[in-house]
């Protein structure tokens, strides 16, 4: 229920309607629900905050214009890696509108405080920031005002307006529209095309590639919940955290879960390497093509995968091995196709053999991959050498070799959208890491 109250001063002098928002008990479980998963208090506080801003705004929205659609789907706050970094609620889709929610918690503040996130990198500029208090303990919000992308850029512009050290600007209220049912209006009458945002940039990925080296050291040093990115990085090197979710995800997951932190730092290679590199089409090799990134990285394709006894050639010894695989119950359909590249490691020669088929009989269309890593060396693989195969979001396979062994296979299986990104590494300083196999790219 919304309750209207009588008028009180606005910011000019004249009056406007304050409309409150009764939160329902509902809409509290789930705040507390979103709020739990982070660990620093207090980005845990304002997850909450703006939650019960998100529900409250829902619901004023509902009661005063039906008629508008609203999609969350990809609204940040239900996204806990997400949340964890940016204190607002980001893309919120109104009938087609990008907005993004602020929620305070005080009527008395005179002051907005915005992220810097949501002004300055266009990958979460929205076309209206819409001002949400939260009166946590009556239980109740209120749409407090609202302004355009181009419209509180021109308040920045000719108020001076700079980033505080948190990253953080900070606008007097005045510069919002206090009149809700504005909002409303320009909802119903303007088209997404007349609020000109500006573009995301093309070259994110040859950007990140060229700081790679330094995320990979500081990123580890943010482990601590209590820890800022501003606290570590430059804003140029937290952009490129803020922009690619794999990169939240990990950070994510190295402050919730201190268990794996040593595994993280391993998987962190592999994100870096996952999305500053170009992914390698194994979909094509059951067409007899290699894509230009495997023929680059000398990848050679083998003619087929028939039985053979012989291990005098790369195909010769497949054959060999994919007949012992199947010795041992692991089959491999007719159908699949593989590719190889010789490796050195310490000297040692190492083969790398990569076999991908579809899996069509899923309800959502799967790829398999099998990895076979073997060597021609009379003493085997070198001590301490390991194979990890990790996804977007984990370490999947981490397999220290024996030494005794000539030869070691794994297999991951995926969705179509899925890659996989394998890493060879002996000790702390020799690594090689492949550019992620994908199956319809």
């Amino acid at each position: 229920m919304t309750f209207y109250s009588t008028t009180q001063p606005g910011l000019d002098g004249d009056a406007f309607a304050i409309e409150t928002i009764q939160l329902s008990d509902d809409a509290i479980e789930q705040a507390i629900h979103l709020a739990q998963p982070i660990a620093n208090e207090q980005r845990q506080w304002q997850t909450y905050l703006n939650a019960l801003g998100l529900f409250g705004f829902e619901s004023w929205l509902a009661e005063r214009s039906s008629d508008l659609t609203v999609n969350r789907d990809r609204t940040s706050l239900f996204d806990s890696a997400t949340a964890n970094l940016i204190e607002a609620v980001c893309h919120l889709n109104v009938n087609g509108f990008n907005l993004c929610l602020i929620a305070q918690g005080s009527l008395s503040d005179d002051q907005v405080s915005l992220p810097r996130t949501v002004v300055d990198i266009p990958e979460f500029i929205p076309h209206f920031y819409v001002i949400v208090d939260v009166q946590e303990e009556e239980e109740t919000a209120v749409v407090k005002g609202f302004v355009s992308y181009p419209q509180l850029i021109e308040h920045r512009d000719t108020l001076g307006l700079t980033p505080e050290e948190d990253w953080n600007y900070s606008f007097p209220l005045d510069c919002f529209d206090t009149e809700p049912s504005n909002l409303l209006l320009e909802l119903r009458c303007l088209t997404p095309s007349a609020i000109p945002l500006p573009p995301i940039p093309s070259d994110r990925r040859l950007q990140l590639a060229q700081m790679r080296s330094q995320l990979e050291t500081k990123l580890p040093q943010i482990q601590s919940p209590a820890s800022q990115l501003w606290q570590h990085l430059t804003w140029e090197q937290a952009t490129f955290v803020l922009t690619r979710s794999e990169l939240r995800t990990w950070l994510y997951q190295l402050q919730t879960d201190p268990q794996s932190q040593s595994t993280l730092q391993n998987y962190l290679s592999d994100v870096l390497s996952r999305i500053t590199r170009n992914v390698i089409n194994v979909g094509r090799w059951l067409q007899d093509e290699l894509d230009e990134l495997a023929q680059e990285l000398s990848w050679q394709l083998l003619p087929s995968l028939t039985p053979a006894n012989a291990m005098r050639s790369p195909t010769a010894e497949l054959d060999a091995i994919v007949q012992q695989l199947e010795y041992n119950n692991v089959q491999i359909p007719p159908q699949a196709k593989g590719a190889y590249r010789n490796l050195q490691v310490a000297d040692i020669p190492l083969r790398l053999y990569a076999i991908t088929w579809p899996l069509l009989s899923a309800t959502v269309p799967e790829w398999a991959l099998l990895i076979i890593l073997g060597t021609d060396s009379p003493t085997g693989f070198p001590e301490g050498l390991t194979l990890q195969i990790s996804d977007q979001t984990e370490i999947l396979v981490e397999q220290t070799l024996d030494t005794n062994s000539s030869y070691f296979f794994t297999s991951v299986v995926g969705t179509w959208q899925e890659t996989f990104v394998v890493t060879i590494r002996l000790g702390a300083d020799i690594e090689h890491i492949l550019p992620a196999f994908g199956f319809n790219f």
